[in-house]
Formats: C-alpha cells, structure tokens, sequence
C-alpha cells in the first residue's frame, strides 16, 4: 500500500530505536538501517519497473525504452546512471528491453534464466554479471533475495535467424519474487498466465504485492484467477498494481476496471493502484 501514517509512525519507530542504540553506545550496520528504509516504486512504461530498496540499490524488470512504444514515458536510455540488478524473465524483445547496453554501462547484474544468460553472455556482458537462475532457483545479494519461479509463457524471438534483440530460443520463462532488505516481498509474475502452481509460491513466500499481467489482449477471468490464487494463500497481499499495458491503452483493451469488476465479483477487495508513469510511490507493510 502507499505511504500511510501508520507505516510513517512504524519507520519512525524503527529509526528511533537504532538512533538509541546508537547513543548508547551499541553498534548498528548499513544491513539495519536499510531494514529501516522504505522501498520506492516506479512505472517507466510497458513492464519496466525501477526499484528503489530500502538500502539504495537499483533493481530494474524489463529495460525496454529503445522502440517501446510509449516511449518509455521519456526516459532516455542515457539517464539510466545506476542499475545493481536487472530482472528479466524471457527472451522476448519487450522483456530485454535495454538490458545488454544498461548492465555494460552500469555494472549491473542480469538475473535470468540459463538459456537467455548464455545468449546475454555472447551479447558482451561480462560472465560475471549474468546470474544464471532457472525456475526453483534463487539469487541472494545484499540482503535482497530474488526467488526465481515458472511462468506460463513463451521465451525467444520465435525467428529463424539470429538478432540483436532477442535470441531464438530463450530457455524456460520466469517469473520473479522479490524480498528487500526490509522483508517486504513483490511478485512479479512477468507475463504468465493463470497457473494453480501461483498459489504454491504464494504460500511459500507471501507477497506483500503483486504486479499483475494486463496486456492488451489480456482476458480479465485469468487476470482476476492469477490474483485470486496468489490472495488465498498470501494474507499479506495488500497492493495491486497492473503491468504490460499501454498509457493510452488502444480501443478494446484490458481495463483496470474490468479486472476490478472481476476481482469483486470474486469478492477480493485488495485494492488496485494505476500508477503513473515516472511518479515514485513508496510501498510499506
């Protein structure tokens, strides 16, 4: 959920206590001041999320700005000075984005699944900043951990021949979970279907959030029956936000209207959060 007076009075608290610790001479690290910190939030179009942790670092899903039809909401691919991790989910174009100049440019690491890691590998990204992680796989850093899981998609250009953008065959989809330094945990299913194994992960991690697929095409019963799954099984689940739509969504588009119709007709009352591109919200317990 944004930024409440009680989430205010608890990271207050929090500060409170490691600013007396201090004082009185106790010791405290970088690690409890970023349990502390709040997490940040934004929208740079289509799937391309920037976050912002509790600790400073910078995690990006999907860094499509070159050709992204909404221009990535005027980001340029220059302005993007700082990258620690880049999640990407599959070998489709909109899903790589900008991934390969942004983890030369900034060092970032590129979390993935293996097949698409040995295609980032000959596009020139040093080794050692590809993360090879299948589906049941994990990547802890920093005292962030991105638990990778399956996904009901397809993975690579679906060409004959080789590209810059995409590679033929990407390797098995994914989708994401993400628990920060503060324990507040994001489900970002990439551009899965429905799929009972949802509520699986749901109950094993507990999300407190979930970007949902809502492409264009995207039938509002399996949009409401990806979010009902992972509801049922995650008490925490709080904040719902849409991905993978347009800002001007075309004529017969998936709706955030529809999908509340669904959802409340589910009787599923989490509500949704439409955000605007580039405008930063702050996510909290």
């Amino acid at each position: 959920m944004q930024r409440s007076a009680r989430s205010f009075q608890a990271r207050f608290a929090q500060l409170l206590i490691v600013f007396l610790v201090a004082s009185a001479g106790g010791t405290f690290s970088p690690g409890a001041l970023a349990q502390a910190g709040t997490l940040k939030l934004e929208w740079l179009t289509w799937s391309f999320f920037r976050f912002t942790t509790p600790g400073g670092k910078v995690i990006l899903t999907n860094p499509f700005i070159t050709g992204n039809p909404d221009a990535a909401a005027g980001v340029k691919l220059e302005e993007i000075a700082k990258a620690d991790l880049i999640l990407i989910p599959d070998g489709h174009g909109d899903e790589i984005g900008d991934a390969v100049a942004i983890a030369k440019a900034t060092g970032a690491r590129i979390v993935t699944p293996f097949e698409l890691g040995s295609w980032f590998v000959s596009q020139g990204v040093p080794e050692a900043q590809v993360m090879r992680r299948n589906p049941g796989a994990r990547f802890a850093w920093e005292g962030i951990t991105i638990r990778v899981v399956g996904s009901v998609h397809g993975s690579g250009s679906g060409s004959d021949t080789p590209s810059k953008r995409a590679p033929i065959y990407g390797g098995a989809a994914a989708g994401f979970m993400i628990t920060f330094e503060n324990g507040y945990t994001v489900y970002f299913p990439a551009s899965s279907a429905a799929t009972q194994d949802m509520s699986m992960w749901a109950e094993a991690y507990k999300p407190d959030a979930m970007i949902f697929l809502m492409q264009t095409p995207g039938e509002p019963q399996d949009i409401g029956m990806a979010i009902k799954l992972v509801a049922a099984k995650s008490p925490n689940l709080k904040m719902l936000t849409p991905h993978h739509h347009r800002v001007s969504p075309p004529p017969g588009a998936t709706t955030v209207a529809e999908v509340r119709s669904v959802l409340d007709a589910m009787g599923i009352r989490i509500p949704i959060t439409a955000l605007t591109p580039r405008q930063p919200i702050e996510l909290s317990r």
